[in-house]
């Protein structure tokens, strides 16, 4: 018997592998094996089995089976396919995806020095500064260094050879050592009764003159009404210690065993169970897809419903049908933000059939979520774009709430995929409805609707008769010529804060730009502190007096003069969501003010925390980044504050409006969700951008027709598909060099696309690298399913291999990119 296996790596072939007998009855599709790889171990998925060999060379055995249960079956195996081809990856990187972090078993390389031969050599070294130079400095100060994280150290990857030669010269040994699974099953010992009570009471006044302790621990057990009780917690009650415990093994009154303990995720936010009164509205989206949910029949839907028009409600009586059908539905949500309160209502109706997937679980917590789905014993899954791969069987619906959210694109890993565009593909694959929920849909989605790609249904109005709000624009460049602004804030909106805080009223800041200032510059140079490793300004944080990157995390301390001239005339400039704290605690001294953004919400269930004393009115303003504008349904908030407008319409790309509009339309529907009307005030240094005048008058389909006008005259989304090619490596003239090779090679497609010249990217340089973007469009008039697009790039790719001097410089491939940035 032969498998064939990938790998989580960029090879887009299966190898194949001999299977033990033993092993035999064991495999089948969808399970993980661990394999010979070269001179590695690595952890594989089996992708098809056979009785006979196709490969010509000699295969080598399987080391072991990971998995008695298949991770994916066949038909998963199609979307895993579909994502790999599509984001232009291979299918063991897509895969990889399928399981979660930290399961892998792998062989890593490792170096052992000597020292004395190191520093002998080194002293003999001619050229310190080649390769073979640069790694017997490193050996001198450390004995023991991984083959990955020497690389880094010399910042060269071919070091193989000189690795050899040292060995040869007894300067270091290269040891090959198998690493474990990162996380596994957490088990504990537990106690319980060995025999019936009749016979425990009978021993225990022997055992009461000798071993009161003993006794003691029978009396909690008996207590327990003969369920098992953990060996820890039951030391504890008792004050007892395990010696005790052992005796009584002995006496043969009490067993010890081993129990698996799940690792569950918890988050403090909690809502009381409410029940809600349906409108007509809601009725008729209810009883639209669950007539796809009982046909078991494929449908994308996208439900367009203002903010406040329970969105929400819909999804838990669309799941409840699902439940009754014993099928089972996933609920992707866009961020963190959103699932503490989506979360509680969800476990409100369904229960312990709920299950949370995200990123600020643990790994114990995530890998055993993950188990919990996988054997069947979850039916409600809902998380962030990765709960998209959760093991779910029987599929009944997938809901994309918030689907207009950037975040549902990854951006750091490969696969680059969009969860809410690979959810419509699994949906039709698993033949189940989609429903993708939004106040402010994607100019994509809402284009796709409106040409009959999708169903559109709507809630126009709130629930329970609340009113959007009343929307108020403030020209902050007018209100300071008149003398109406403290720092920040117009005296138009401190009065308006105040006048909530005297009602008790609750009121939410947005200001999406973290720290305290968001420049330090230079009064006399005009120099402004940029980051060693990227190419953009230092934030100052004022909590920790530091300096921070908020793209590679650098932190330096703040100067006290300029770093380019020595002048001590410093300027801080720009405004964050710490300074928008600091202005609000002076100006409203006995005003209760606390901070949602990345920095305040990094400790588990601290934002579960912070939302909850919200709720019962013990925060009486809540400042935030984008994070506050996303989902946060509280009826006491009457009042909604913008600082800044601009800080997302001043970026250079092309969803800049949209994303504008979206943020805008969406913190205001924060405010006024019950009976009392709600206010907005939006500070901008432009009054008349279009956008702002959409977001003003609540009109979407005003904003929409011009949007989507310019998009066609452009020639973006929806009109073309487009492909974001990037280089980037520590070597400028590298990144560069690679990134012109590979647009020479793709020229030869030119009059199948639209192909833009490289050019640096608009951060230049991040994280230590240097950057180059590369801009492609191919029309969906000629290219519907885009490959051609695909076949440009494969082919390219593969010129590029053959010619190029830089081909060890990676390429990047973001196929639907949210910015070109």
């Amino acid at each position: 018997m032969f498998a064939q296996v990938v790998f989580p790596l960029p090879f887009r072939n299966a190898f194949t592998y001999s299977v033990p007998k033993e092993m035999a009855a064991m495999l089948q599709i969808g399970v993980r094996v661990v394999v010979p790889f070269g001179k590695r171990t690595l952890t594989g998925f089996v992708v098809g089995t056979s009785d006979t060999n196709e490969a010509e060379e000699k295969t080598k055995p399987l080391f072991d089976i990971l998995d008695e249960t298949s991770v994916f079956n066949r038909t998963d195996l199609k979307f895993y396919e579909w994502l790999a081809d599509y984001y232009l990856c291979s299918l063991g990187e897509a895969l990889k995806l399928a399981v979660p972090y930290g399961l892998e078993v792998e062989s890593k390389r490792k170096i052992i020095a000597d020292t004395n031969i190191c520093s002998a050599l080194y002293l003999k070294e001619k050229d310190k500064a080649s390769i073979k130079g640069k790694i017997l400095k490193t050996l001198l100060d450390k004995e023991e260094i991984s083959i990955s994280t020497l690389q880094k150290v010399i910042k060269k990857k071919n070091i193989y050879s000189a690795l050899q030669s040292l060995e040869r010269e007894g300067a270091l040994n290269v040891l090959t050592l198998l690493s474990e699974a990162k996380v596994r099953i957490k088990t504990a010992n537990f106690v319980k009764l060995s025999k019936p009570l009749a016979d425990v009471y009978e021993c225990i006044p022997e055992i009461e003159n000798r071993s009161p302790k003993q006794v003691a621990i029978l009396l909690e057990l008996i207590s327990k009404k003969n369920k098992p009780e953990s060996l820890a917690q039951l030391l504890k009650k008792t004050d007892t210690t395990k010696s005790s415990v052992d005796s009584l093994v002995k006496k043969g009154l009490v067993e010890i065993f081993e129990k698996e303990i799940e690792r569950k995720y918890k988050d403090e936010y909690q809502e009381q169970l409410q029940n809600f009164e349906l409108t007509d509205k809601q009725k008729s989206v209810i009883t639209e897809v669950s007539g796809s949910i009982e046909k078991e029949e494929f449908q994308t839907y996208l439900l367009h419903g203002v903010t406040g028009s329970g969105k929400t409600q819909v999804y838990i009586e669309l799941v409840k049908n699902v439940l009754s059908l014993n099928k089972t539905a996933l609920i992707l949500v866009p961020e963190i933000s959103l699932t503490p309160q989506i979360t509680s209502r969800l476990y409100n109706n369904f229960g312990d059939s709920v299950t949370v997937l995200h990123s600020r679980m643990s790994m114990g917590e995530r890998y055993d979520s993950w188990r919990r789905i996988l054997n069947k014993k979850s039916k409600v899954v809902v998380g962030a774009r990765s709960a998209l791969f959760a093991p779910l069987n029987r599929l009944g619906l997938i809901v994309v709430d918030e689907e207009h959210d950037a975040s549902y694109k990854q951006t750091d890993m490969i696969p680059k995929y969009n969860a809410r565009d690979a959810a419509i593909v699994l949906g039709k694959i698993k033949n189940c409805p989609v429903l993708l929920g939004s106040a402010t849909p994607s100019i994509e989605s809402m284009y796709n609707a409106l040409s009959g790609k999708f169903k559109l249904l709507t809630l126009p109005d709130r629930v329970d008769n609340a009113k959007l709000p009343k929307i108020e624009l403030v020209n902050v460049i007018i209100e300071r010529k008149k003398k109406k602004m403290e720092n920040v804030f117009s005296k138009t909106l401190l009065n308006k804060i105040e006048d909530r805080l005297k009602k008790k009223e609750g009121t939410i800041i947005l200001q999406n730009r973290r720290g305290f200032s968001t420049q330090i510059y230079c009064n006399d140079c005009g120099e402004i502190e940029i980051c060693t490793n990227c190419s953009v300004p230092m934030v100052y944080h004022i909590n920790k007096n530091i300096l921070q990157c908020h793209y590679c995390g650098f932190i330096k301390d703040v100067p006290k003069v300029c770093f380019n001239c020595g002048s001590h005339s410093v300027k801080y400039f720009g405004t964050g969501t710490e300074r928008v704290e600091d202005e609000l605690s002076y100006y409203f001294p006995n005003a209760k003010v606390k901070r949602v953004d990345s920095d305040t919400v990094s400790r588990k269930s601290s934002l579960g925390k912070m939302l909850l004393e919200f709720g019962r009115g013990e925060i009486d303003i809540l400042v935030g980044t984008q994070m506050v504008s996303k989902g946060l349904d509280f009826s006491r908030v009457t009042l909604v504050g913008v600082i800044s407008a601009e800080t997302s319409l001043w970026i250079p790309d092309f969803r800049a409006d949209e994303r504008t509009f979206q943020m805008l339309t969406q913190v205001a529907g924060r405010a006024g969700r019950s009976q009392i009307e709600g206010e907005v005030i939006i500070q901008t240094q432009n009054e008349k951008r279009f956008a702002l005048q959409k977001v003003l008058l609540g009109d979407y389909e005003g904003f929409y027709q011009k949007e989507i006008a310019d998009r066609e005259k452009m020639g973006y989304p929806p009109f073309t598909r487009i492909c974001l090619i990037e280089t980037k490596d520590e070597d400028d003239q590298k990144a560069k060099g690679a990134i012109m090779d590979f647009y020479k090679e793709l020229l030869v497609y030119k009059k199948y696309l639209n192909i833009s010249p490289p050019s640096p990217a608009i951060i230049s340089k991040l994280k230590g690298s240097y950057r180059y973007h590369m801009l492609i469009k191919s029309s969906k008039d000629n290219d519907p399913g885009g490959k051609i697009l695909q076949k440009a790039l494969f082919g390219a790719f593969a010129e590029f291999n053959r010619k190029s001097r830089y081909r060890n410089v990676k390429l990047f491939f973001d196929v639907d990119p949210q910015s070109v940035v």
